[in-house]
């Protein structure tokens, strides 16, 4: 099971540290998504890393702005979030998959339920 935590409410130009934490299995193995899905928008694939830790991906609006990074000793890997804007808001999920990370949604096998991230004044 993966559960996330971290999501809140900020003011834009705010940051957040979202968690995804495995229970009952290690994450060492899996490459580790973080996608995100904003009323009436489709799923939108944020972030991703290797099992490694390797290799990262971000997508185009949030790069630079947002990172990922994993702790394996902690099983848990996690997405800071820096210089938030109203367009980030959304549910933030975490999902893994075996094999190299990617984008799209229908390549993870495991979901968590999410965390919601609202960026308002």
């Amino acid at each position: 099971q993966l559960v996330e935590s971290g999501g809140g409410l900020v003011q834009p130009g705010g940051s957040l540290r979202l968690s995804c934490a495995a229970s009952g299995f290690t994450l060492d193995y899996f490459a580790i998504g973080w996608f995100r899905q904003a009323p009436g928008k489709e799923r939108e694939g944020v972030s991703c890393i290797s099992s490694s830790d390797i290799t990262t991906y971000y997508s185009d609006s949030v790069k630079g702005r947002f990172t990922i990074s994993r702790d394996n000793a902690k099983n848990t890997v996690y997405l800071q979030m820096n210089s938030l804007k109203p367009e980030d808001m959304a549910v933030y999920h975490c999902a893994l998959r075996v094999g190299a990370p990617t984008t799209g949604a229908s390549d993870y096998n495991s979901w968590g339920r999410g965390t919601q991230v609202t960026v308002s004044s």
